[in-house]
Parts: C-alpha cells; structure tokens; sequence
C-alpha cells in the first residue's frame, strides 16, 4: 500500500470528522435558534454575536462538569456505552461520497473514505449497532426509567429498520447496485434522456417511508420515545452527567448528519446538481460545487428534522408500534410490488 495512498485517506477521515464534530456542535445552536423562531423568542444571543460561541460554552460546562457515576450501576459498562454510540454514529459516514474525483498533478483523490461496493449494507450494518450503546446504557445505569428507554429504544428501532430495508430493496431494483457512490452516479446532473434522474422522483414512496424511518432510528420527534421526559425522567439516559450525557447527545446529532447525507446521496443526487455537465467548468471545480451542492442538501434536511421537532406532538408508544408494523411495512411491500411491475412493463416495451 503506497504511503501516499494512507496519508490521504488519513487526511479525508480527519477532516470528515472535524466536520461532523463541528456540525453537530452547531446543531445544537441552530435547532436552539430554530425553536426559538418558531415559539416566537430570541434563543440563545449572550455568547458571542448572536451566540455563536454557545456551542463552545455548552460543551466546556459538560468537559468541566462533575463526572457522577452511580454506586449500583457498571462502572465499565456505563462508561462504555456513550463510547459505543459515539463510535457507531462517527463511522457511518465512512462509506458516503462527499464529491466526484479530484485530480491534483498526476494523482486521482476519491472523495470517499472507503468505496465498498456494498456501501447500503454497511450503513445498515453501523445503524444497527447503534442500539447497543442504548441497551448498555439502559442496563447498566440500574435505574427503571433508563432500563424502560433503553427497551423501548431497541423495540423502536427493530421495528423501524424492517420498513426501511423494505424500502430501499424498491431503490435496489432501480439502480441494481449496493454501491452508494455506483447509485450517486447514477443521478448524474439532474435530467437524463427525457427523465428527472434523481431517485426521488421514480421512488418517491420509498423516499417518504425511509424518511419516516430516518426520524425512528434517530429517535427524533415524534418518535422520540425512549428519553420522553413527561413518562421517563430522561429515559435512557437519566443517570448521565457531564462529557458522558454530551457524548449521547452529540451522537444523536452526529446520527441526524449522517442520515440527511444518506438521504441526499440516495434520493437526491448526492454530490450531483442541476445543470453541472453544461457550465463548461474544469473537473475539478465541478467536485468542489458538488460537495457545497451536497452539504446544502444535507442542511436542509438538518433544519427538517429540527423544524419537525418543534411542530409535531408526539406519538403514544402503541400508535408509534401500528405506524411500523401496520402501515410502513405493508406500504412498503406494496412499493416493491409496484415497482417490480413498473420494471418488467418498462423493458417489455
């Protein structure tokens, strides 16, 4: 393996961490400022212009904080558990690409950490592991409430993720492809032979029913369950304090990031944008416009799962239950019936 080869991928993993650190952190301000909008208040302005610097107050209060650990809980295990969930949302971008190919002198830079041609699988694989950290946390806090998240956590999120592999198995058919950068570039520009050619538009089903999903296994309002505060003092993570509440709370964040550049890489084009094959511009600029293009598409679902936030009540835990079991599943079979239909009539014609 060439050095230079290493030291790249060493490069994009660092600066594809320090952006989704720094997104998430300012995650927290701009749903602050996005409720406060929209309740028709200020939200945080004291730190810094127009508390800027809030971010960095909040997590210099949670470093400095005093570290509780309880006296009848798992030491290792409680402390183990944020890990796991920090870990779980930070490699899940690994396999997301953030642009087309840069070329500089005579090397070829991919703009993708790892291009696996089985890209969705591990992404569903890193979404599946993420429930551990909930789970040991719930159990080895040796609190009631935070066991009842921790349960209801896992049952949410194994319900949910059925509906969503059910509905990108309709994607799949499409695009004949596990690759997420194979399907990025199959949606090249944004008009094909007389076709819209992002996935959204002959998918649509399947966009809204992995987009319900996404707020499930982000365990986001209104599926938000797990850390309802009027039933479970703060569910699973009650019995938290300090950097180990932070670290839960930046993964949640971190996981809202990832799943707005799943989203836009599946459905929307990803990296690609209207127009982009005839502005007459070097590759290389045509990359860099891809990955702003892209980290538009992913504010932009940001700031949807936010204003859902603070616009929907949420659901009863038996109403969450029938909405995936009884509506998403069937719904999304029935997508993939239609679609294999869709299919063979297209090529018999």
């Amino acid at each position: 393996m060439e050095l230079t080869f290493v030291i790249e991928k060493v490069v994009l993993v660092s600066v594809i961490f320090l952006i989704t650190l720094g997104i998430a952190a300012y995650s927290t301000l701009a749903e602050r400022k996005i409720a406060g909008y929209i309740q028709g208040r200020v939200g945080p302005h004291r730190a810094g212009p127009f508390g800027v610097f809030q971010p960095l107050a909040d997590g210099g209060k949670m470093f400095f904080k005093e570290e509780i650990i309880p006296s009848q809980s798992n030491p290792f295990l409680f402390i183990a558990a944020p890990c796991l969930a920090l870990l779980t949302a930070s490699i899940g971008s690994a396999v997301i690409p953030w642009g087309q190919d840069v070329t500089i002198g005579d090397r070829v830079i991919q703009l993708q950490v790892a291009n696996i041609n089985v890209g969705i699988l591990y992404i569903f694989g890193v979404v599946s592991l993420g429930v551990y950290g909930i789970m040991i946390a719930g159990w080895s806090s040796n609190n009631k409430y935070s066991l009842m998240g921790s349960v209801r956590a896992a049952s949410q999120n194994i319900s949910y993720e059925i509906a969503m592999g059910l509905s990108l198995i309709a994607l799949l058919m499409v695009t004949q492809t596990l690759s997420l950068r194979e399907i990025a570039e199959q949606q090249n520009g944004f008009w094909q032979n007389g076709w819209f050619s992002w996935n959204f538009f002959c998918q649509p089903i399947g966009f809204l029913i992995f987009l319900v999903c996404s707020f499930a296994e982000c365990n986001r309002t209104p599926f938000d369950l797990p850390e309802s505060e009027n039933e479970l003092v703060a569910g699973y993570h009650t019995e938290y304090s300090g950097f180990k509440l932070g670290a839960f709370l930046f993964s949640e964040y971190i996981n809202m990031f990832v799943s707005s550049a799943v989203m836009s890489t599946l459905y929307f084009g990803g990296y690609n944008f209207p127009f982009m094959n005839d502005l007459g511009l070097s590759a290389n600029i045509i990359a860099v416009l891809g990955v702003l293009f892209l980290f538009a598409k992913i504010f932009f679902f940001i700031f949807f799962f936010m204003w859902i936030r603070w616009t929907v009540p949420r659901f009863r835990y038996d109403q969450l239950m029938n909405l995936g079991w009884k509506v998403l599943i069937p719904l999304s079979i029935a997508n993939i019936v239609v679609t294999g239909i869709w299919i063979t009539v297209k090529d018999l014609l």
